[in-house]
C-alpha cells in the first residue's frame, strides 16, 4: 500500500542515483541501519487549538474587566478640601455632591450652620468645601438684649458679622475669646457722645459707660444733696443725648390747715316747711401739713405737700329742715298791708339785719320775741312766708306797737 510523500527531507545535500525520481515513483534508497520504521500517522491540529482558545478567552476577559473597573474607579474617585470651622484637611471621596460628603464624614449641618458650595451642589476632583457651625449668642447691645446666631469662631469675628464698632467700646469678653459652639453671653457697649449741663457750662465726653451716673464720674460732675439729672441717673445713657445737672437746695416747712365740717340736714315735721334750724353748730377739724420748698438751679419752685397729720377732726354740723305746710292765715291780721311794713322795717330783704345785729328779717324780730311767737333760730334765716306768719301773730297779741315807726304802714 502506497503511503504519501511525508518523510523529512534529509538534512544533507542527497547523493545521484539516491534522489526523488520524477514522477511521483520512489528511487532505490539505502537501507537504515536500524530496523525498518513502520508506517507514520499524521496528528491533527484542531484538538489543540481548541484547548489553546479555551485558555486564552477567559483569561483576555478578565483582563479586560479588569481594566475597565479600573478606569471607572479611578474616574470615580475625587481629591476634595475639607475645611471644618477652621481646620482644613484633604480627603478621597467617592460622594456626588457636598451632601453626599457631609453625610459620608459624620458632620450634621443645622438650620444655623453655614455650607459653601450648598449641599447640593456636585462634587468635583480638587473642590474646596467649608462648613462652620452656628454659635447661639446672647447678646446685650448698647443695654438692648436679643438672642441671635453667628458662624463666627471668636468674639471679635461675631462683631463684624452683625457690624458692631469695636473701637473704644466695651466688651464683657475679650476680642480674641473663642465663640463655643455650645453659646456665649456677650454684653457690647459701643462708645458714645453725651452732652451735660452743669453749673452753666457745657461739657461733651465721649463713653461707653453704662449708666448716666457713671458717666457723671467719667465727665468729673459731682452731685450733692438733693441734686438730680434730668433723666434717671441709673438710665442708659444715649448716643447725642443731653443731661441736665440740677443744683437743687431745699427746706421743709409745717403748716396748720383748716379741714372744713360737713353740713347733716334732717327733716323736722313740727317746722314749718321752708324753716332750717341749726340744731348742732360744726366745727372745723385742723391738720398739720409739710411742705417741700425747692430752689432748682436758683429758681424756686412750687410748694409740695410730702406728709400731713390730723390734729383736731371736724364736728359736722346739723340742720333741721321743716316739713310742716305753712297755715294760708291768721285772722284778725289778714286784711293789712304786710308787705308795706316789710318795705319799711328792711326793705323787703327776708335776710336782713340791723347794724348792731339784734334785730333780723323782714320785720326785724330780735330772737327772743321770735322764738316765743314758735320760730327757730334766728328770724332771718326762715323764709318769707313764715316770717310774715309770725309777724302776724305778734300783732294779734300786742297791735302795731313792735314797730313804732313803721307800724303805720299796715293801714293804708
Amino acid at each position: 500500500m502506497a503511503f504519501p510523500d511525508t518523510a523529512p527531507a534529509p538534512a544533507g545535500p542527497v547523493p545521484a542515483g539516491t534522489g526523488r525520481r520524477r514522477g511521483g515513483g520512489l528511487g532505490t534508497v539505502p537501507a537504515p541501519a536500524g530496523p525498518a520504521p513502520g508506517p507514520r500517522r499524521r496528528r491533527s491540529a484542531a484538538p489543540a487549538s481548541r484547548d489553546t482558545w479555551r485558555r486564552i478567552v477567559p483569561q483576555a476577559l478578565v483582563v479586560a474587566f479588569l481594566a475597565g473597573g479600573t478606569t471607572a474607579f479611578v474616574a470615580a474617585d475625587k481629591a476634595v478640601r475639607l475645611t471644618v470651622d477652621g481646620v482644613p484637611r484633604t480627603l478621597h471621596t467617592f460622594a456626588d455632591d457636598v451632601d453626599e460628603l457631609l453625610a459620608a464624614e459624620g458632620l450634621g449641618v443645622g438650620p444655623h450652620d453655614l455650607v459653601a458650595p450648598a449641599g447640593a451642589e456636585v462634587l468635583d476632583d480638587g473642590d474646596e468645601i467649608v462648613l462652620r457651625y452656628g454659635r447661639p449668642l446672647s447678646l446685650t447691645l448698647d443695654g438692648q438684649r436679643r438672642e441671635v446666631w453667628t458662624t463666627a469662631r471668636t468674639v471679635d469675628g461675631a462683631l463684624r458679622q452683625f457690624g458692631i464698632r469695636a473701637e473704644g467700646a466695651y466688651l464683657s469678653a475679650p476680642r480674641t475669646a473663642a465663640v463655643p459652639r455650645t453659646g456665649l453671653t456677650l454684653a457690647v457697649r459701643t462708645e458714645r457722645s453725651i452732652t451735660f449741663m452743669a453749673d452753666g457750662r457745657e461739657r461733651t465726653i465721649r463713653t461707653n459707660a453704662a449708666t448716666v451716673q457713671e458717666a457723671l464720674d467719667e465727665a468729673g460732675i459731682t452731685l450733692h444733696g438733693q441734686d438730680a439729672t434730668s433723666v434717671p441717673a441709673d438710665s442708659f445713657p444715649r448716643d447725642g443725648q443731653t443731661v441736665t445737672v440740677l443744683r437743687i437746695t431745699g427746706t421743709r416747712e409745717i403748716r396748720e390747715e383748716r379741714i372744713p365740717y360737713a353740713i347733716e340736714r334732717v327733716k323736722d315735721p313740727a317746722l314749718f316747711a321752708g324753716t332750717e334750724v341749726v340744731e348742732r353748730s360744726g366745727r372745723p377739724g385742723a391738720r398739720r401739713v409739710t411742705y417741700s420748698l425747692r430752689t432748682v438751679n436758683g429758681v424756686r419752685q412750687k410748694a409740695r405737700r410730702v406728709a400731713e397729720e390730723t390734729v383736731r377732726e371736724p364736728v359736722s354740723q346739723l340742720v333741721k329742715v321743716g316739713t310742716k305746710p305753712l297755715p294760708t292765715s291768721v285772722q284778725g291780721a289778714d286784711g293789712l298791708d304786710w308787705g308795706a311794713l316789710a318795705r319799711c322795717e328792711s326793705g323787703g330783704r327776708p335776710g336782713a339785719t340791723d347794724p348792731s345785729g339784734t334785730y333780723g328779717g323782714l320785720y326785724q324780730f330780735d330772737v327772743q320775741t321770735w322764738q316765743a311767737l314758735g320760730g327757730s333760730g334766728r328770724p332771718q334765716d326762715a323764709p318769707g312766708p313764715e316770717q310774715t306768719y309770725r309777724a302776724k301773730k305778734l300783732y294779734v297779741q300786742r297791735g302795731a306797737s313792735p314797730w313804732p315807726h313803721c307800724g303805720r304802714t299796715l293801714y293804708r
